[in-house]
């Protein structure tokens, strides 16, 4: 008797510890889930319309979103950054401080009353009528039947560079493996895509986005409030940056502030001495696209932590070994670079904040091959010496005799980002690219804009060189010219009106007066040098709305 209620005891107990270690799973199970909803949950997605390189350890894959976590990160980076829920907490932990700082998504101002910018983005020189897009057209695909077939629609084209939904039911399986990162859920379906996923789907031969997809509203809100996975400095360059990564695989590079918006750069200082400024890549890309190139990848400026989202979850080791706290009780790193990365020359928070610009990556090289051209302007680069365009006014006759300058657009391409260059007073393009896919009939890409707006005070007539010396302009770029000129519209007005809705306009102006100012001195003066030209020669203007009988002049406005 006794060993039968020993034997009975012995069992209620171990079946009550059984019942408390479920009870204990299901609650720990709760516990994670609700972490990581809280910390991975993606803006709302909506319909589809670097800047650099992305770094080789966390590509991101279109061919194959069904890769395994491994494919994703070396085994010891996902060592490295296992998830650990404690840590996770502490890096959500907001202090004081961070509490005080406007958040991203109170940061848009909207403009009251009479929209200028959107009287100009309805003008018909923004709304030009596009030619049909051919299969070629588009940057990213994947033909559905390899050996040749039936032509599908633009949308079907794009799609079919995603996997489809059996396929994406194994990318579910073992993404889902890799912690930190959403479970990925990308099919066929447009409508399940990330804003950074559609970005890429929606390049074209023609420009890097549509202005009037609504992605792009998603986009720069996405690159503005997703939490930042990873962060670790991209390799290259001579200035410090970094490449981060969001929790969909989404990556972006990131400038710090290195100087205020209002501090002028020295007269004493040649062009290539300068820090470069997060302001100007924000302010470039607004400009390229009141400019209506659509040529520089999305923009936007952002707070960031740079303890809980930089140095807490780096797995670059040299970058880590960079931080100090300053004697001011700032956190400050510089990390290892050509130029100006010293103690000397750190990038410090406030004392944790720092504002950056944020920018949308474009697709891998892998993926999107890019050709690196030399600039038929480019500077000497040297203290002492000349390049041949400086010295030789006729400069241009060898230029336009030398391929791909000789055919194509591809002169007037290269003065339309003269123009861009000097309104806002960049001197160090030395490069530009282009994808391999279209050749040489493309646009090209307008990246690195760092060391723009770096003097409202001064004017660089020598940037407008390929202009004055060839004399050659698109006719549609005159005429957006010419529009932005008029007291109706105002190059400075719509610039302040499209700056005003990046989340860091509620901190301080991303341009300041002066600069703005500048801008329409500096239109004048583009103007100008169009007009002698015209009364020089006779072949100016490269008529690209010749097929279209609509009248476009601007006076007409």
């Amino acid at each position: 008797m006794v060993k039968r209620n020993l034997v009975q005891s012995t069992r209620s107990i171990y079946l009550g510890l059984a019942c408390l270690s479920l009870t204990l799973h299901l609650l720990l199970a709760c516990f994670c889930l609700s972490v990581l909803q809280t910390a991975c949950t993606p803006p709302a997605s909506s319909t589809s319309s670097s800047i650099p390189r992305t770094d080789p350890q966390s590509r991101q894959s279109f061919s194959s979103p069904a890769a395994s976590s491994s494919d994703k990160l070396p085994s010891g980076l996902q060592k490295a950054n296992a998830f650990d829920p404690d840590r996770e907490k502490a890096l959500r932990t907001e202090t004081d401080e961070e509490k005080t700082q406007p958040r991203p998504e109170n940061l848009k101002q909207r403009v009251k009353g009479h929209s200028k910018l959107e009287e100009l983005f309805s003008h018909p020189l923004y709304n030009l009528p596009r030619p049909p897009m051919q299969q070629d057209d588009w940057l990213l695909r994947v033909k559905a039947d390899e050996d040749g077939g039936d032509e599908g629609s633009e949308e079907e084209e794009k799609e079919d560079f995603l996997p489809h939904d059996s396929e994406c039911h194994t990318c579910r399986q073992s993404t889902s493996q890799e912690e930190g990162y959403d479970e990925t859920t990308w099919t066929s379906d447009k409508e399940t895509h990330p804003p950074w996923l559609r970005f890429h789907l929606g390049i074209s031969r023609w420009e890097l986005y549509d202005r009037k997809d609504s992605n792009l509203a998603q986009l720069t809100h996405y690159l503005a409030t997703q939490p930042i996975l990873r962060a670790v400095q991209k390799t290259g360059g001579t200035q410090l940056k970094l490449l981060i990564t969001f929790p969909n695989y989404g990556q972006a590079l990131l400038k710090p502030l290195r100087q205020s918006r209002e501090a002028e750069t020295d007269t004493n200082l040649f062009y290539f001495s300068d820090f470069e400024r997060h302001n100007a890549e924000i302010a470039a890309f607004h400009l390229d696209r009141v400019l209506g190139f659509n040529r520089i990848p999305p923009v936007v400026g952002r707070l960031i932590n740079v303890t809980s989202e930089v140095r807490e979850i780096t797995t670059d080791r040299r970058l880590a070994k960079t931080f100090f706290t300053s004697p001011a009780g700032n956190v400050c790193f510089y990390g290892q670079c050509e130029y100006y990365c010293s103690t000397e020359n750190p990038v410090c928070g406030r004392p944790h904040m720092l504002e950056v610009s944020v920018a949308t990556m474009l697709p891998d090289l892998s993926l999107a091959p890019r050709r690196s051209w030399r600039s038929p302007w480019r500077r000497a680069y040297s203290r002492t010496k000349l390049a041949q365009w400086e010295t030789n006014p006729a400069y241009c006759d060898k230029v336009k005799q030398t391929p791909p300058y000789n055919h194509g657009t591809r002169l007037v391409d290269l003065i339309d980002m003269a123009v861009l260059d000097f309104l806002m007073s960049n001197m160090d393009r030395h490069h530009y690219e282009t994808f391999e896919s279209f050749g040489n009939q493309t646009f090209l890409l307008h990246l690195d804009n760092g060391r723009a707006f770096g003097r409202h005070s001064q004017d660089e007539p020598s940037i407008l060189a390929p202009l004055r010396q060839c004399c050659r302009i698109r006719r549609s770029t005159l005429l957006r010219l010419r529009l932005l000129s008029l007291s109706d519209f105002g190059l400075s007005e719509v610039m302040r009106e499209s700056l005003a809705q990046d989340p860091l306009a509620a901190v301080a102006p991303l341009l300041s007066e002066p600069h703005l100012s500048a801008l329409d001195r500096r239109l004048a003066k583009v103007l100008a040098a169009v007009e002698i030209c015209q009364e020089k020669h006779t072949d100016v203007i490269y008529d690209d709305l010749e097929e279209f009988d609509q009248n476009f002049e601007p006076q007409a406005v």
